[in-house]
């Protein structure tokens, strides 16, 4: 149990950080799905131009 916990509490502070637009957090995050697709996978987010997000908020 212990050694689920961690991988999980772990990897969800990687996605929170990856879902913040942290490049190491996403890189990271893409690793883990490639290396642990049998079980484990974090939803990557999806990036978009800065300058269009403003544009839709003026």
């Amino acid at each position: 149990i212990i050694k689920s916990a961690m991988t999980w509490d772990v990897i969800n502070g990687v996605a929170r950080r990856s879902w913040a637009r942290n490049d190491n957090a996403m890189s990271t995050a893409k690793e883990f799905n490639e290396s642990h697709s049998d079980y484990y996978h974090i939803t990557m987010p999806e990036l978009v131009d800065d300058q269009l997000i403003n544009d839709l908020i003026k």
